[in-house]
């Protein structure tokens, strides 16, 4: 098995996207990328921490590649707004990669020139692409919050 950790957003709806993909063994969400320890919910969005929501993927690579991880990624976020999506506006919502080893870094900056040039985006896209740090796990009413709530 793999990690993946993407911030596209607001995390609730990364995750529900996520979670159908074939191959995907579990997700969760958190907070990654910000200079405060222990972050909770209320810290992140009051823009204090630096932190992005993010959702971490657990992914057999056998059944699905991190290239398609990041045709998910792409298509279901606007990539070329900063810190911005739909009406949640903050840092904690960037478009961000968090990769965990050589190859996921090289594969995710491929990925974005590949994206950058087919012309499916007007504007330039803003998205960060960044080591990962230490991963803050959100509390368990966040976890599968559209499953809960039955929403889709």
């Amino acid at each position: 098995m793999e990690k993946a950790t993407f911030g596209a957003g607001c995390f609730w709806g990364v995750e529900a996207a996520f979670r159908k993909v074939k191959g995907v063994i579990s997700t969760s969400v958190g907070y990654m990328g910000g200079h405060f320890p222990n972050p909770s919910y209320l810290d992140v969005v009051s823009r204090i921490t630096g932190h992005a929501e993010v959702v971490q993927v657990e992914y057999d690579p056998q059944q699905v590649s991190y290239d398609e991880l990041l045709d998910v990624f792409w298509n279901i976020h606007d990539p070329t707004t900063l810190n911005r999506q739909g009406p949640d506006r903050g840092e904690q919502y960037r478009s961000v990669i968090f990769f965990h080893n050589q190859k996921q870094e090289v594969t995710a900056k491929q990925s974005k020139e590949k994206q950058q040039r087919s012309g499916s985006f007007d504007k330039d896209i803003v998205t960060q692409i960044e080591p990962a740090s230490e991963y803050y796990l959100a509390t368990e009413d966040h976890q599968q919050y559209f499953e809960k709530k039955g929403r889709r």
